[in-house]
């Protein structure tokens, strides 16, 4: 039996375990509690297939970022926590392989559950690496109380552009009859948003973040289009505010404000009678489809019936991107994704040299290298290369 099917396997049989003897005014619960199982058992089957294989074949240029070359030979082990897609593909793999080659000394201990206990492996000291996405509110919270600074973020690579699960792009849909052809994020703000009293840069509460309602959009018209869609309400989609999707997408338009529009009709995952999911994208899509004058923010996984993807603007500009694999991988599509490794370092003090030397190697044509043959999450540009590389100077 291997790992996915002894894990489908446990989770099958916890579900079994948690709905026996149980009293029927409990009943209600170990129902919901099942399915939440069924949906994670669901969701391991389709990840560990997707993980398999690589989803793109570009070769993108790597020919302005520094080769690999160690600055010394060390040895120890690097502890390195979080982000399950390393080892769901093979990324995690390639570059502990890739690594050992320069650096035979240093091994690495991977512990790769989720993301979602990245930080608190870090202020307990049982990480020296950890990898996600960025930290939520609470995430870092946490963090800054139990250790009085911050972590240090170093950027590792670029979401993907159409692979569930690892950090696919955002893209904003409207029905295929809208006449709409591009949105700037500002507009995405008054859409989606609503009046707010301020905004979070991170754990920092900031007022001059705040606007008021007379910059809420909630017709056609507002947007510029004429005719029978002038006067035509906007009806907009979206994820269950409490998926970490829509905190993402708070935090890009909305200043991390949770403020959203107040007719939003959000998803969560279905668990049908057989195990299996209807995810909360499928729904925003189909329902997008039956609405004329819908509009949504979406995760990427290809192109869909009915629905159509819209250009978007950085700002208030009218300097409209189109959603491409290249857009996405260079970072000129302003709802590209990312994935970060974080590392204790208290100010005044050097960061583990080990951790240090891996990071050296991620962020070199090797290790980006290895991120495109993995074919799943996107290298980095050599820009954004060398702004990294300043951090660990």
């Amino acid at each position: 039996m291997n790992r996915t099917s002894r894990y489908i396997a446990v989770i099958l049989e916890l579900s079994a375990l948690l709905t026996a003897g149980i009293s029927l005014a409990q009943q209600s619960q170990s129902e919901d509690t099942e399915k939440a199982l069924r949906a994670q058992a669901d969701r391991a089957r389709v990840i560990y297939e997707r993980g398999r294989a690589a989803h793109y074949t570009q070769k993108f240029d790597l020919s302005g970022m520094p080769h690999y070359v160690p600055k010394q030979q060390l040895t120890g082990w690097i502890r390195l926590h979080g982000n399950n897609y390393l080892s769901d593909g093979m990324l995690g793999e390639l570059w502990q392989q890739g690594f050992a080659k320069y650096q035979p000394g240093i091994r690495i201990s991977y512990f790769l559950p989720t993301s979602a206990l990245a930080f608190a492996a870090l202020y307990y000291n049982q990480a020296d690496l950890v990898m996600g996405h960025r930290p939520g509110f609470y995430d870092l919270l946490a963090y800054e109380r139990v250790m009085n600074f911050d972590p240090v973020e170093i950027t590792a690579v670029t979401g993907s552009f159409d692979v569930g699960g690892w950090e696919n792009s955002l893209t904003i849909l409207v029905n295929e009859d809208n006449p709409l052809k591009c949105i700037n994020m500002e507009q995405l703000d008054g859409v989606f948003g609503a009046a707010r009293d301020g905004g979070w840069a991170g754990t920092n509460w900031r007022s001059d973040w705040a606007r008021g309602p007379e910059k809420n959009i909630r017709t056609w018209g507002q947007l510029g289009l004429t005719g029978e869609w002038a006067d035509k309400p906007i009806n907009v989609y979206g994820f269950s505010l409490r998926y970490n999707t829509a905190t993402d997408f708070s935090d890009r338009v909305l200043k991390s404000s949770d403020k959203w529009n107040e007719n939003i009709h959000g998803y969560g995952n279905i668990v049908n009678p057989d195990g299996s999911r209807y995810i909360e994208a499928d729904q925003i899509t189909d329902n997008l489809g039956k609405d004329r004058y819908g509009i949504a923010y979406n995760r990427f996984r290809g192109n869909r019936a009915k629905v159509k993807r819209l250009a978007v603007a950085a700002g208030a500009s009218k300097a409209c991107i189109e959603h491409t694999l290249d857009t996405v991988q260079n970072r000129t599509y302003p709802l590209y994704n990312g994935q970060y490794f974080y590392a204790s370092v208290k100010p005044g003090t050097a960061m583990d040299p080990k951790a240090k030397e891996f990071l050296r190697y991620v962020l070199s044509q090797e290790g980006q290298a290895d991120v495109m043959r993995d074919g799943k999450y996107l290298p980095l540009t050599a820009d954004v290369v060398r702004e990294q590389l300043k951090k660990l100077e």
